[in-house]
């Protein structure tokens, strides 16, 4: 008996982000699995079960849902945002690929959900509108020394970057010593966006320059964006200004 696993991204949090297309897979879910502050999110519903479970067992998350669905079921897994950025869809399908063959025989269905660079992006104006890249700040699953070059790489040329789990209390000064690498490589004025909860009440949108960003103004909740050195402060009398990286790029 095969079931279905629809893998779904819940955005950046309030439910007006949510697409009809994830909300209609959380209906159908006759159980829901994911890291427990997602898992939250979702509206609890009579005869939905709800599976909790902790940040860092995302591979053993994600085995638990395709053997419950492997049963027949209908199972939803929740990520915050978009399933395949830094999410639940790459450890279900790591899952799939490691796991019983009856595992490859259930309904994998993958929903979209918008990422939080997206949302902060959008909030500030359009920071994204030319080449970017987006970097996990994370060394849990990869070296730091492999975090450093990228972001030396990805200033040296020319991207926006986006970083996601900025810290934590394991790795207070890694964001800060992020910040050191790219005044080496990256003008002083160029623009760093904080955006802390974008998409929830508790939302706060602060804009700084590499030369005063510092790692204690984000936490776990912040995503943040650095401009690249095209990026421009468009200036607005009694209006937040805005933020952008213009399409046409000047000449390397």
């Amino acid at each position: 008996m095969s079931g279905t696993l629809y893998v779904v991204g819940l955005g950046p949090g309030d439910q007006r982000f949510l697409i009809p297309e994830a909300a209609d897979a959380l209906a159908l879910a006759e159980a829901v699995y994911g890291y427990g502050p997602y898992v939250e999110r979702v509206p609890a519903r009579e005869g939905q079960a709800r599976h909790a479970s902790d940040n860092r067992v995302e591979l053993e998350r994600a085995q638990d849902a395709l053997a419950h669905a492997a049963s027949g079921a209908r199972v939803a897994m929740v990520s915050g945002g978009d399933p395949g950025v830094f999410a639940m869809a790459a450890a279900v399908i790591e899952a799939i690929e490691q796991g019983p063959e009856s595992w490859r025989q259930i309904e994998l269905l993958i929903v979209p959900g918008i990422t939080a660079m997206l949302a902060v992006a959008a909030k500030a104006g359009a920071p994204l509108g030319h080449d970017f890249c987006a970097i996990s700040l994370s060394d849990n699953l990869k070296p730091w020394e492999v975090i450093e070059k990228r972001l030396r790489l990805a200033a040296q040329a020319g991207f926006a970057m986006a970083f996601y789990n900025p810290v934590s209390k394991a790795r207070p000064h890694q964001l800060d010593t992020a910040f050191d690498i790219l005044r080496e490589e990256l003008p002083s004025s160029v623009p760093v966006i904080f955006g802390r909860a974008v998409g929830r009440p508790d939302e706060r949108l602060r804009v700084a320059p590499l030369a005063h960003a510092r790692g204690h103004m984000a936490d776990m909740a912040t995503c943040i964006i650095v401009g690249s050195i095209e990026t421009r402060i468009v200036e607005r009398p009694g209006k937040r200004a805005l933020v952008y990286t213009p399409r046409r790029a000047v000449d390397a």
